[in-house]
């Protein structure tokens, strides 16, 4: 059985990840064990089009080439390429960064986002759920920015409980990682906020764009502790409505395993 399900390994190499799985699957006659949340989904929807994530102020949409203007405008706001603990595009990075993203989607290994104020349509920065292990039932969130004026408005919050939604309950993961560099405090703190545990650290784990090589802490979220966590941040963006004002979340922080995380507000 081994010898068999090694061979449907290499064969099926070259496929995207979810058909992979499907095939290995059947050429062993192994199938995946049932989980509440169901089969994995990749595309997705939560009152919108096919791919978006809907909610009450903020919409996820694809990230394609159409977004390019606005996502460069985002980062202008407040220079975010400019911070050191992330590795956010410069604006004449934009358009290769939109790219990579989109093919990126195409293997099956991202499904990156631009996160859009639903109202207007205007864009206000970038995330997406990536590393996507369907095997194992696990991803990261990662490559998450938010343009300045837009930090600690409760969007980043909304964002995030949109895609730990979409990855437990629709994609029926077991485990979300968030990944960001040690000495980003602010990100860290709005990480641990999301109701994420800290596992450890990485050790000089990436190379950054000024030559520094990171340490990276990791976070994770699990099946188990997904619904409190879901419950906080349905509290915490309640309780912003009721106020009129925003959440404190995660903007600009740099997290992920790749270059270009999160930045945190």
């Amino acid at each position: 059985m081994l010898d068999a399900f090694l061979r449907a390994l290499a064969a099926g190499a070259a496929a995207r990840p979810e058909e992979r799985t499907r095939q290995l699957l059947r050429r062993t006659g192994r199938q995946l064990p049932r989980v509440p949340g169901g089969p994995v989904v990749f595309g997705g929807t939560t009152g919108g089009v096919a791919g978006e994530l809907v909610g009450d102020r903020i919409r996820l949409e694809p990230l394609e080439l159409r977004h390019h203007d606005g996502l460069c405008e985002a980062v202008r706001d407040g220079s975010l390429w400019e911070l050191a603990v992330t590795t956010v595009p410069h604006p004449d990075d934009v358009r290769g960064f939109i790219e990579d993203a989109v093919a990126a989607r195409g293997e099956g290994t991202q499904i990156p986002y631009a996160t859009v104020e639903a109202a207007t349509g205007r864009v206000l920065g970038s995330t997406r759920l990536m590393v996507i292990n369907t095997a194992n039932r696990r991803l990261e969130i990662g490559w998450t920015f938010l343009a300045e004026s837009w930090q600690r408005s409760g969007a980043n919050t909304e964002a995030k409980l949109l895609m730990l939604t979409h990855a437990f309950e629709s994609m029926g993961m077991n485990r979300v990682e968030l990944l960001t560099d040690v000495r980003n405090a602010k990100s860290r703190a709005a990480i641990t906020r999301l109701g994420a545990t800290h596992e450890g650290v990485l050790r000089h784990h990436m190379v950054m764009r000024d030559g520094w090589i990171r340490d990276t802490a990791v976070y994770s979220i699990t099946r188990p502790e997904w619904p409190e966590a879901k419950r906080g941040l349905e509290a915490r963006l309640e309780a912003g409505r009721t106020t009129g004002a925003g959440t404190t979340g995660i903007g600009t922080t740099g997290t992920g395993t790749g270059a270009g995380r999160t930045v945190t507000a």
